[in-house]
């Protein structure tokens, strides 16, 4: 992938002959403002005061306004509120502009202005709206950061400090503030009482910030030639090599995982984890540094601004998707290249608008445009289905049976066949659209997950099975922690779909999605298992259910994820952990596509395949074939294999064939317990209840006893468990339902029995009521 740019003039055509008629230069002012006020429109404005407004449909530049005499610009940045890709409804978008002596000013889309503010003693270096548009933030040279509220009211003085601030950036969430004194790196959050981090980050002054709405990670320019990155504690995650000049310019794409830096005479285009696509090389006609870079709301185009007052716009080309034997190739703005390998075509996809996305799966080509969707089929690629009015297309996710779209107003679900499957909502969706991205959402194969961004801790889950109540009334399932990046798995059958996530502590849990028990889905606390730990990305496998995740220096394969997450020892069996020091550092997960797993680190793609046998043997299980799956595991002879059709097995209830299992895996303990089961009555309740039990669904075999008025052997079940409370429950509330046995009494007597063997007096509250009354009985 490479920066395509090209330079755009200004219309200073009359300035230029008049300058010509006197025999001397042009005056070129260095352009340090600009932003994007649509997809379509840069504004940007420089020392001559007046403000431009260059459009990519003319091709041309006119002015707009102009400034007061005594109003230097030093920063400007668009308030887009009533849509992304229109630029807004009317009256609705405002622009900031900030100036040399401590001033901005506030206008309308009409070029009015509706605040003149002096906030500051010396000049603003940095004003920026906040990413949720409720405020602003200006930060200048006399070393204060102060927060407006959207109609120029001061807020409140974040930092007061005497060393001038060079830079000032918003968190993505707007509950932070970075910005950059000297060579130090400071980060404030705004929750009350919270303390600053500040760390030395560059040798020279950090001349430049840019705070990933992607990744959540902060890039740095700075005067020693080098650009870095940072987590938001300030740790380093990368440092780049010294550079010919001084880094002038960094920034995050919104949409991407992109980073662009601007030095002198050259753009470097990267990805967000440091290693660079390619360099785009300025020298006739220099251009001299880049002092700003603004991304389009798109994230499909860049606008640059010069230390000669030249505006460059890039984008970038030559993008690459492969898909099996398919690979999509972005030729230009309007262009797709399409290979088959396996036929040996070439397909050249040319589109009316601007390619905005695209993505390639399942022999499935889904290309969205700035108002279209266009799906091709690899067999018939001349005839594609076009869909109309999706603006601003965000994120494309292909799946086996559909494909999904987060764009500017909702997220869709579509079918191949251009049909509309899905359009799920849940409270808050609308206000919350424009902070989701692909960490936050996922397709499986029959679910939809949503990560809720104003409770971070919750997970929606769509049904996609058609005519599916969950269609409409979504699955709710609640983590301990903030959840980082989920995964729904694309394969398997309809009763066997789970979730995989990372929360915040970098901890991977797995749950289901379906056959949740009305008590746990009704609170949204489904039994949710623990497999890993350390994790920074994860991918389900495209036609399995194996689950790959990265570590800091190694890869874990989890063969049988979801089956064996509630027995450890399944995890353990079923579970590979590989080094990649080889590799390098920061490894991300490119595809994971039948039996090989492509990583990418530094640019290079790394194939590596898993074990064959287990691929085979999943895909044996997905349609029934037991006896085919028995014949694998007999010729291939690994632990693994064994333990991953024991807990498929026994979760299909196929008894026999779990016990040949668990004893060719040597667990012994299991081959014991099985033996016990068969000696109950095949498919009575206490035989689901034990096999429940087995799988590690404590509460769905206490529904199943229940729900079959088996109370004896819930109260046992839980006394088994140690679940005094739960036992003490069922005694009371179900001793008049069995009044020939005595439930309650014998609840009693094994708390006695446990109390007397750990030599301790009772110390549960609800106990200790019951042995009140037998003492006072006995007197």
């Amino acid at each position: 992938m490479k920066l395509k740019t090209r330079i755009c003039k200004r219309s200073s055509l009359k300035s230029a002959e008049s300058a010509q008629e006197r025999n001397t230069e042009p005056s070129s002012y260095p352009l340090s403002c600009v932003d994007w006020s649509s997809n379509e429109e840069i504004y940007f404005v420089s020392d001559d005061h007046q403000i431009y407004k260059w459009s990519d449909v003319s091709r041309d530049s006119v002015e707009v306004a102009k400034l007061p005499d005594d109003f230097i610009p030093t920063d400007l940045d668009w308030l887009l509120l009533g849509g992304r890709s229109s630029g807004g409804g009317k009256g609705s978008d405002t622009l900031l502009i900030a100036s040399n002596d401590g001033r901005f000013i506030i206008l309308n889309k009409s070029a009015r202005v509706e605040r003149s503010i002096s906030a500051h003693t010396a000049a603003i270096s940095s004003a920026r709206w906040s990413p949720d548009g409720a405020g602003l933030l200006t930060a200048a040279e006399d070393g204060v950061v102060k927060i407006w509220s959207r109609s120029g009211m001061l807020r409140s003085t974040v930092i007061q400090s005497d060393e001038a601030i060079r830079c000032a950036r918003w968190a993505p969430s707007s509950t932070a503030i970075a910005f950059s004194q000297g060579g130090h790196i400071s980060i404030k959050p705004l929750a009350a009482n919270s303390k600053l981090i500040r760390w030395r980050a560059h040798d020279g002054l950090v001349l430049s910030l840019s705070w990933s709405a992607q990744s959540n990670i902060i890039a740095s320019g700075g005067e020693d030639f080098r650009f870095k990155i940072w987590d938001a504690q300030g740790a380093n995650l990368f440092s780049s090599a010294a550079e010919e000049y001084a880094i002038t310019s960094v920034a995050f794409n919104p949409e991407k995982d992109y980073l662009l830096v601007g030095t002198f005479n050259m753009l470097k285009l990267c990805h967000s984890t440091g290693w660079s696509y390619s360099s785009a090389r300025f020298t006739s006609p220099s251009v001299g540094s880049f002092y700003t870079l603004a991304w389009s709301a798109d994230g499909t185009q860049v606008a640059c601004g010069t230390s000669t007052g030249q505006l460059i716009v890039g984008y970038a080309v030559e993008q690459q998707l492969i898909s099996r034997n398919l690979k999509a190739t972005s030729s230009s703005r309007k262009s797709i290249a399409m290979q088959d390998i396996a036929n040996g075509t070439n397909d050249v996809l040319d589109f009316p608008q601007r390619v905005i996305n695209f993505a390639l799966g399942y022999g499935h080509l889904v290309v969205a445009t700035t108002h279209q969707l266009h799906i091709y089929n690899e067999k018939y690629v001349n005839t594609p289905i076009i869909i109309d009015g999706r603006n601003d297309v965000r994120v494309i996710e292909v799946g086996k049976k559909y494909f999904m779209v987060l764009d500017a107003s909702s997220i869709w679900v579509y079918t191949y066949t251009g049909r509309l499957h899905l359009n799920p909502r849940y409270p808050g969706s609308q206000a919350q659209l424009p902070l989701l991205n692909w960490r936050s959402i996922s397709l499986g194969l029959d679910v939809l997950a949503i990560r809720d961004n104003s409770e971070t801790t919750l997970l929606h889950l769509f049904d996609l099975i058609p005519g599916a109540s969950r269609q409409y009334e979504p699955q709710s399932l609640r983590a301990k922690q903030q959840l980082a990046e989920i995964a729904a798995c694309r394969a398997g059958n309809a009763d066997d779909q789970f979730i995989a996530f990372i929360d915040s502590n970098r901890e991977l849990y797995i749950s289901e999605t379906k056959n949740q028990s009305a008590s746990n889905s009704s609170n949204g606390s489904a039994e949710i298992y623990k497999i890993g730990t350390q994790l920074t990305a994860i991918k389900w496998a495209s036609e399995t259910n194996i689950l790959v995740g990265v570590h800091d220096s190694c890869y874990s394969i989890w063969y049988c994820p979801g089956e064996g997450a509630a027995d450890p020892t399944i995890i353990a069996l079923t579970t590979i952990t590989l080094d990649t020091a080889e590799f390098g550092k920061h490894v991300a997960i490119e595809s994971f596509e039948d039996a090989v797993i492509t990583f990418r680190c530094a640019g290079a793609l790394l194939p590596i395949n898993v074990n064959i046998y287990c691929e085979v043997l999943h895909r044996s299980l997905q349609e029934g074939q037991w006896q085919q799956a028995l014949r694998i595991c007999r010729l291939a002879q690994h632990t693994s294999l064994w333990a991953t059709l024991a807990a498929v097995a026994t979760r299909k209830h196929q008894l026999q064939l779990s016990e040949e299992a668990y004893s060719a895996a040597l667990q012994i303990d299991k081959v014991s317990y099985l033996q016990h089961l068969k000696t109950l009555s095949p498919s009575s309740a206490e035989q689901m209840a034990e096999n429940s039990l087995m799988l590690g669904r404590m509460m769905e075999a206490e529904t199943i006893l229940l729900h079959n008025r088996k109370y004896d052997q819930a109260v046992a079940l839980s006394l088994r468990m140690h679940n005094w409370k739960r036992a003490l429950e069922i005694a009371q509330k179900h001793q008049a339902d069995q009044p020939d046995v005595e439930l309650l009494q014998r609840v009693l007597q094994e708390r006695q029995r446990y109390l007397k063997a750990l030599q301790r007096d009772e110390w549960d509250a609800l106990y200790m009521t019951y042995a009140t009354k037998d003492e006072n009985l006995s007197d």
